[in-house]
């Protein structure tokens, strides 16, 4: 009888300590979850949702098991990020200042810079156009909404500004559900997630390089790296921020999936989007008449999210690189060319995005320039990760430098192929 209550008792002993512990893990998890998170995310924006819609009216599943490797590429390049900024304790730009020449971090900043501005303009053309889905003009929200972004960076607090974003683009949530009650073919959804698909044509390969170019955008590198940095996190916090990177670049690919997967049920076949409205109507088969409205609130709050994050990159970038105070916790008084250069993006940003410009094109446009940067700014960033005399043993190992050297030369392969078939178009040789 003894013996059958100690057995008993036992195992009720040993679990306790473990469920502990897994309430500290997911604990911490939490307390340190965000610049992965927050990168990763900031992807699926105006331009990312606008991109993903239009592969699924364009080509339906076509572009899924590309999306596949776009995620694979994406979780590798935000975990090199991530790494440097915890084992360092410096960013992308003050690595990059160190370890390359003057012209060549020149090279870095102005590609970041160059396919920043064009991101800065499309972000507050989403937020005018999500407003315009219901009916207001974008001029009457687009300056209130620059101030707000501006103020909650300068004179606020950007922790709880990056939370209210967050929660805003949790509408985006919809799409899962819509891709379900969608009804999607479910067999060629499978088929096209594990056979790989190509076109031969001028269209695919644009919307394959804006793919990739609004799911591993350069901005998300420098963000997420000198996130980690600005957190004082250190070495022995790498295996949660890196948990942090890796959960947050698949969770945002999913997103991204799913995007074109209901838009694919609701409207492929349609061909490219004209306007925000043509989107929304993927979320009708969950949202019915209230789809625009569904549709505005998401793309409100991840235009918000990305106007916050990508004048940020930029601004952690070039204050890295010149070697100054820069973060979102110091005054203009103390971080001057930071909060300046985060001042200008906003101004210009909002002032272009009031111009007559064709949304959709806008923002598709900005992730092809962006596809054709990302290769530049990921050699810089394969470098520095497989350098010891930067990461010590945590460099990258030959397996992981053999993986992540195929993804920079894919991507760069894809951009090259754009730019050789938009160079023979102007030729009229294409």
């Amino acid at each position: 009888m003894t013996r059958d209550l100690d057995t008993a008792t036992v195992p009720e002993a040993t679990e306790r300590p473990a469920r502990r512990t897994g309430w500290r893990r997911i604990t911490m998890v939490a307390a340190i979850a965000g610049p992965g998170l927050v990168a990763a995310n900031a992807g699926n924006d105006a331009a990312g949702i606008a991109t993903y819609a239009s592969a699924g009216s364009q080509f339906t599943y076509g572009t899924l098991f590309f999306m596949v490797l776009v995620t694979v590429a994406l979780v590798m390049v935000q975990e090199m990020a991530v790494r440097l900024g915890a084992h360092t304790g410096k960013g992308l730009g003050a690595l990059i200042r160190e370890q390359f020449s003057l012209r060549l971090t020149a090279l870095a900043v102005f590609c970041l810079l160059l396919a920043n501005t064009g991101l800065v303009v499309s972000e507050f053309a989403g937020i005018g156009a999500a407003f315009e889905l219901l009916g207001v003009p974008k001029w009457a929200v687009i300056p209130p909404a620059a101030i707000l972004l501006w103020a909650l960076v300068l004179f606020g607090s950007y922790r709880w500004a990056e939370r209210i974003f967050l929660i805003m683009s949790l509408a985006f949530f919809a799409y899962p559900v819509a891709m379900i009650l969608g009804r999607p073919d479910w067999g060629a959804v499978g088929h096209h997630l594990v056979v790989p698909h190509m076109e031969p044509n001028k269209d695919f390969i644009l919307l394959a390089v804006a793919l990739i170019g609004t799911t591993v955008s350069p901005y998300m590198q420098f963000y997420a790296a000198a996130g980690v940095v600005d957190r004082g996190a250190k070495p022995a916090d790498y295996p949660l921020i890196r948990a942090d990177a890796v959960l947050g670049a698949v969770f945002a690919c999913v997103i991204s999936l799913t995007i074109i997967v209901a838009t694919a049920s609701a409207i492929g076949g349609t061909g490219p989007l004209d306007s925000a409205a043509q989107a929304a109507e993927a979320l009708k088969p969950v949202a019915g008449q209230n789809a625009e409205l569904l549709f505005a609130v998401g793309l409100l709050g991840a235009s918000a999210l990305a106007g916050a994050v990508v004048p940020l990159s930029a601004s952690y970038a070039i204050g890295e690189a010149a070697g100054v105070e820069r973060s979102v916790s110091r005054s203009f008084r103390d971080a001057p060319l930071f909060l300046g250069l985060f001042t200008a993006q906003i101004v210009l940003g909002a002032t272009v995005a009031m111009t007559p410009v064709d949304v959709i094109q806008l923002l598709i446009g900005t992730q092809v320039l962006q596809g054709l940067i990302s290769p530049i700014v990921l050699v810089y960033l394969l470098v520095l990760t497989n350098r010891r005399s930067v990461l010590g043993a945590a460099a990258n190992g030959p397996r992981y430098r053999a993986a992540a050297t195929v993804v920079v030369v894919g991507v760069a392969c894809m951009s090259t192929i754009l730019l050789v078939q938009t160079v023979l178009g102007w030729l009229g040789l294409a």
